[in-house]
């Protein structure tokens, strides 16, 4: 090689070993922040794998994560009792063994302890399960064929002042719940309550009948919003109505008997030491002078 280059050579390798390199590293604070970014993933993915497991609305509950304690026993009831349910609101209304519900649950590795519980203690007293010469079903609120039952369910509220039915309770109770109620269609009223939770109602129509528009407009032209029935009230005595309060018999108050004063017994106090009467001397007032 030149003389030239290899004396360039040498002088740039001086120049590099003589000008120090500084590395950038990062911090440890955004260091241990990206780790536990990375480290969050996995928590939310077996946390929600978890909350999937443990639904009770999918009939399945993470019994693993319940064995060795109480709880493990009442998470295998929740089971038992959840899928009785869903196989009512099918249509299989049909009483089962215990060994055919733990066959249908997917429960056949509980002990003989888990069993004679569920046997003796937790089916037998459970109000959502009805026992029948040793089988099991589900018992709903409202035991409902078809839409002709709810129908007549309805109906019967209605004349008997009851009100509404709560859609939770008819869907538990009548099979294929959701085609009933289509097929009723305009028989029934539905009516949403603040909680969100929809009541059923009966739409008798012989009670549908039309109202004269001048009578509703004097009825809507009432305010009636900033006046409470304390005030609908005076207002009626006024006009020389009597209000429904009224038309009732009225409760007497019970009659306090005043008790008449010098009628309790003085008290009597026992004396002691009668006996000894003149003989003893009071000292209350210090030792008396001798005479």
């Amino acid at each position: 090689m030149d003389k030239a280059l290899l004396r360039e050579r040498e002088l740039f390798k001086k120049r590099a070993l003589s000008t120090p390199v500084v590395e950038k590293r990062p911090a440890p604070s955004e260091a241990s922040g990206s780790s536990k970014k990375k480290k969050s993933k996995p928590d939310k993915e077996t946390s929600s794998s978890s909350k999937n497991n443990s639904d009770p609305s999918n009939g399945s509950f993470n019994l693993k994560a319940l064995s060795g304690s109480s709880g493990y026993k009442f998470g295998v009831l929740a089971r038992i009792v959840n899928y009785m349910k869903t196989r009512h609101q099918r249509g299989d209304t049909h009483h089962l063994t215990l060994e055919e519900i733990l066959d249908e649950t997917k429960l056949l590795d509980i002990g003989m302890k888990q069993k004679q519980w569920l046997m003796s203690e937790a089916l037998a007293s459970n109000p959502k399960i009805d026992v029948r010469e040793g089988k099991y079903a589900f018992k709903p609120k409202y035991h409902l064929k078809d839409k002709k039952a709810l129908l007549r369910l309805l109906d019967k509220h209605d004349q008997l002042g009851l009100g509404g039915v709560l859609l939770d309770d008819v869907e538990e109770g009548l099979p294929n719940s959701a085609k009933a109620i289509k097929a009723l269609g305009d028989q029934i009223i539905f009516v949403t309550r603040p909680d969100k939770k929809k009541v059923l109602f009966y739409n008798d129509k012989h009670c549908q009948f039309v109202v004269d528009e001048e009578f509703q407009k004097l009825w809507r032209s009432v305010p009636v919003d900033s006046i409470d029935e304390e005030k609908i009230e005076e207002y009626l005595k006024k006009q020389g109505i009597s209000s429904m309060q009224e038309t009732g018999p009225k409760k007497m108050a019970p009659i306090q008997k005043r008790k008449k004063p010098g009628t309790q017994k003085k008290r009597r106090f026992k004396t002691h030491n009668d006996h000894l009467n003149g003989v003893l001397e009071d000292y209350s007032e210090g030792v008396p002078s001798k005479k």
